[in-house]
C-alpha cells in the first residue's frame, strides 16, 4: 500500500527531532506535526531545558566573576544586573536554536506542518491547524513525541505574576529579592541555586521527608553544605500551602505546616516577593487517539513502550517525556534515534541502562552507576575513592573550591562501578568516567594515562589514588594494584 510518508512524527521535541533526522538519512519521507504556531523544540528549546540553563549559565558567570574579586563578592547581582539583560542571553539562544531547527528540517527534505495532530486510525493522522482546517495525512509509521505539561497544583492557582510556573518564570520583568520554590525535584534546585546566585533569598518547601534522596549520601552532604553557603533553607515534609496576597505588607505569603511536627500542626508563614511552583509533570497524551487504535498507557497516562520504543502497536512508537523515566532530553535523543533504526530494520544498539545523569544546579550535580548505599545493599566488597575540588588546581585558580568528585569500585578487581560528582562542570566530567565504565575499565585507567593539567578531570586521578590507598591499607600489596591486569 501506498502511504503520503514513511514517518509521521507528532511533536518536534528531542525524541521527535531525532526520530525525523534519522529517518532523513534513511531516505524515508517525514512528516513533522508541531502544536506551536511560532515555535519547534517543545519544552526542550522553548520553555525548559535550553532556556533554564541559559538564565542559569548567566548566573553562573556573574558568580565567578563576584568571586574573583574580594570587594564584589559580598555584593548582591541584582544591584549591578537587570533581568531583562539576563533575559535577552536567553532569546538570543532560543532564537538561534529555533532557526537551527528550521534549516536542519530544511536542509533533509524533512516536511511539517503547524496544528494539533492525532491518530484516527492505524494509518491516517489528522492535523488540525490554527485556523480550524482538519488535514489528514497516510503513514506507514507514527512517532509520538507530545512531551508533558505540569500538574496543576492543589490548594492555590499560578497566576504567572506572584505565583509562576517554569514558564512564566522565564518571563520575569526583575531579579525577585525573595523567592520560595515550592518542589521536590531536580528542577527545585537547578532555579533555587540560580536565583540564590542572582541576589535572591531562596526557601525550599519540599512536600517529601529528603530532598532528591536518589543522590549518593556524601554527595547530599556536600549539597547541604552548599545550600548553606548560599542561604538556602530546604524546608522537607511540607504541606497544606496555602498562598495569599498582604496588601497591606505588599507582600506575598506562603503558609505550610509539616508533616510530623512536634507542634503539632503549627502553621509556619514565609513572606516572600514571589512563588515559583515547580510540582510534577504529566504526559500530553489527551485527545491524541490512542484509544482509537489500542495503545496501551499506564494509570498516569505515560505511553506503554519496549526496548525499541514501540507501542502496543507494531507500527507505533513514542519517546521522551510521553513515556515518563527517565524524561531527559540527552535521554530522548537517543530514544528517538532508537525507534527510526527499529522502524526500517536498521540493525542499532539499544541504549544502556547506564546513563548519565546531570542537575545544572549552582554548583553542578552529576552521576552514573551505583551509589555507594547500592553496592553495599547488593553485598558487594567496594571502596571508594574521593577527592575534593579544593584540592584540585583548577579549583583553586578559578576559585571553585566547592565541590566532590567520588568513585565507587570493586575493591578486589578495582573495576568502576559508579561516579558521583558536585562541582564545576560536573555535568561534563561524568563523561569521562561513564566511558570507562562502558568498557569494564577500572581506576587504574586514570592512574596509568596522562590528564591534562591543571584540569577539573584531575580530580579523577586524585581519586582514583585516594582509593588506590586505601584498598592497600586493606592488605593488598601496592605493587599488585598498580600492575597492569
Amino acid at each position: 500500500m501506498k502511504y503520503d510518508y514513511d514517518v509521521i512524527i507528532i511533536g518536534s521535541g528531542p525524541a521527535g527531532f531525532s526520530c525525523a533526522m534519522q529517518s532523513s538519512k534513511f531516505d524515508k519521507k517525514v512528516l513533522v506535526v508541531e502544536a506551536s504556531e511560532d515555535t519547534f523544540g517543545g519544552t526542550w528549546i522553548n520553555s525548559g531545558t535550553i532556556p533554564s540553563k541559559a538564565l542559569r549559565e548567566t548566573a553562573r558567570i556573574i558568580q565567578r566573576f563576584q568571586n574573583q574579586f574580594e570587594d564584589l563578592a559580598k555584593e548582591k547581582a541584582y544591584e549591578h544586573h537587570q533581568m531583562a539583560d539576563l533575559l535577552l542571553y536567553k532569546n538570543k539562544i532560543l532564537r538561534s536554536k529555533n532557526d537551527k531547527i528550521e534549516n536542519d528540517f530544511r536542509k533533509n527534505e524533512i516536511d511539517t506542518i503547524r496544528g494539533f495532530g492525532k491518530i484516527k486510525d492505524d494509518h491516517t493522522v489528522a492535523v488540525e491547524t490554527s485556523e480550524g482546517e482538519t488535514k489528514e495525512f497516510t503513514t506507514e509509521f507514527v512517532m509520538l513525541s507530545t512531551g508533558s505539561k505540569p500538574i496543576k497544583p492543589k490548594g492555590f492557582k499560578v497566576d504567572h505574576d506572584k505565583i509562576m510556573d517554569y514558564t512564566s518564570v522565564l518571563s520575569l520583568s526583575h531579579i525577585p529579592r525573595r523567592l520560595v520554590v515550592i518542589g521536590s525535584g531536580v528542577r527545585a534546585l537547578e532555579y533555587a541555586t540560580t536565583f540564590s546566585n542572582l541576589g535572591s533569598r531562596v526557601s525550599i518547601l519540599n512536600e517529601y521527608d529528603s530532598f532528591l534522596p536518589f543522590l549518593d549520601h556524601e554527595i547530599t552532604d556536600q549539597l547541604k553544605t552548599v545550600l548553606e553557603k548560599q542561604k538556602i533553607e530546604v524546608f522537607s515534609n511540607a504541606e497544606k500551602i496555602e498562598i495569599k496576597q498582604n496588601t497591606l505588607r505588599n507582600t506575598t505569603e506562603v503558609k505550610y505546616q509539616l508533616r510530623n511536627d512536634k507542634e503539632n500542626g503549627r502553621a509556619h508563614v514565609i513572606e516572600t516577593e514571589h512563588v515559583l511552583y515547580l510540582g510534577g509533570k504529566q504526559p500530553n497524551t489527551e485527545n491524541l487517539g490512542l484509544k482509537n487504535v489500542g495503545v496501551n498507557t499506564d494509570k498516569e497516562g505515560y505511553v506503554k513502550v519496549d526496548e525499541d520504543f514501540k507501542t502496543s502497536v507494531s507500527h507505533l512508537y513514542a519517546g521522551g517525556d510521553v513515556i515518563g523515566y527517565p524524561a531527559m532530553a540527552s535521554s530522548s535523543f537517543s530514544e528517538g534515534r532508537i525507534a527510526s533504526c527499529h522502524m526500517f530494520g536498521i540493525e542499532a544498539d539499544n541504549v544502556t541502562t547506564d546513563i548519565p545523569f546531570a542537575i545544572y544546579s549552582i554548583p553542578e550535580i552529576a552521576d552514573i552507576g551505583l551509589t555507594e548505599q547500592e553496592a553495599r545493599e547488593r553485598n558487594l566488597d567496594v571502596t571508594v575513592g574521593r577527592a575534593y575540588y579544593q584540592n584540585i588546581t583548577q579549583g583553586d585558580i578559578s576559585k571553585q573550591e566547592d565541590g566532590l568528585l567520588k568513585l565507587v569500585f570493586e575493591t578486589d578487581t578495582l573495576k568502576l562501578l559508579g561516579i558521583h560528582i558536585i562541582g564545576e562542570r560536573a555535568s561534563d566530567l561524568i563523561h569521562l568516567g561513564q566511558s570507562v565504565m562502558a568498557f569494564g575499565g577500572d581506576i587504574r585507567y586514570f592512574i596509568n594515562h596522562v590528564l591534562n593539567y591543571p584540569t577539573y578531570s584531575e580530580a579523577y586521578r586524585i581519586a582514583a589514588f585516594n582509593g588506590m590507598n586505601r584498598v592497600y591499607k586493606a592488605g593488598v600489596k601496592y605493587k599488585k594494584i598498580l600492575k597492569k591486569s
